[in-house]
């Protein structure tokens, strides 16, 4: 049993609830009454394939998470020796096991969701992540910004491949009476992506402030080593305005479109906690600061994924 809930531990068990949230509350609250709304037809994506491409994601970033704590142990044993899983309580050659059949996997229920929606772009980007994430893992970890700007890019992933799924590529998709939907979700995937990568981001960046010790050993090219830890906070407290920034944009519209609710829950959840984090950004020095910080800004994401309940409220 206490294998089993190291593996839990391993896989990032709260994160894969996470992105199960995500596609859950963004096709409930987002996709399925925009149809509603224009008087459409209902999405393509049925409920029974929506399950199938949540177990999908939660198989290929559980994958991605042993792979990426396979190629670490040397930094971990440094970091995090305390909370070593592989070579502890999961062997490596077990380790490698897991993450090929949970890509297997993943790519499998892609694949019947791609079959039977004639879209070949689900399967052919689901690949594209899980050889990304093995080249992640192995060699773009350690260079400077390019790993951070893929991680953020795979994190909005989680919501663009449900708009992707609602593409109907066997037909005249122009044509067709779904676009003003069509356009609608994608301006909305474009708002709650952007927000996923711009918070993503800031989380990856004070991660290598966290664990710069043991990236310095291994050779690891991260933000904080080759720029300093002063320059980095700078760089974070800058991205940190340009994610206040655009909640301000949309606290701006939702005030002028009288959706009380959602103005205070953004004020309330949102901009109070960021501003938090920016003043304990610059606070922070050890390597405890820097993961109550990560804390932080995964709370900051959930609040954000849940925002999308109050803007179903308004548009139902």
């Amino acid at each position: 049993m206490k294998r089993f809930f190291e593996f839990l531990k391993l896989i990032r068990f709260v994160n894969l609830i996470f992105i199960a949230i995500t596609q859950l509350v963004f096709y409930y609250c987002i996709i399925s009454p925009q149809y509603t709304i224009f008087n459409s037809t209902g999405p393509i994506l049925s409920k029974a394939n929506l399950n199938y491409l949540i177990l999908a994601s939660v198989f290929i970033a559980a994958a991605g998470y042993i792979i990426n704590d396979y190629f670490d142990l040397n930094i971990d044993r440094i970091n995090k020796p305390h909370r070593l899983i592989i070579g502890r309580h999961i062997s490596r050659r077990w380790a490698m096991f897991f993450h090929l059949i949970l890509s297997a996997a993943g790519l499998g229920y892609t694949a019947y969701v791609s079959y039977h929606l004639r879209n070949p772009f689900l399967l052919l980007f689901n690949i594209v992540v899980v050889v990304v994430l093995v080249f992640y893992s192995t060699t773009l970890k350690r260079k400077l910004l390019s790993g951070n700007i893929l991680i953020s890019l795979l994190t909005s992933w989680v919501i663009i491949i449900l708009y992707i799924a609602e593409l109907d590529f066997s037909t005249g998709l122009l044509l067709s009476n779904r676009t003003h939907v069509l356009l609608k979700i994608y301006k909305i995937a474009a708002v709650y992506a952007g927000f996923a990568f711009v918070v993503s981001f800031i989380r990856e960046i004070v991660k290598d402030m966290e664990d710069q010790d043991g990236d310095r050993r291994n050779e690891c090219r991260t933000i904080p080593i080759v720029w300093g830890t002063a320059t980095t906070k700078l760089f974070v407290s800058a991205w940190i305005y340009i994610l206040i920034g655009m909640l301000f944009i949309l606290l701006f519209y939702s005030f002028f479109n009288s959706w009380t609710w959602l103005v205070g829950y953004i004020v309330v959840t949102l901009l109070f906690p960021i501003f938090r984090l920016l003043k304990k950004t610059n606070a922070a020095i050890s390597s405890s600061d820097y993961h109550q910080l990560s804390s932080l800004i995964k709370w900051i994401m959930l609040a954000g994924i849940f925002s999308m309940t109050l803007y179903y409220y308004y548009n139902r």
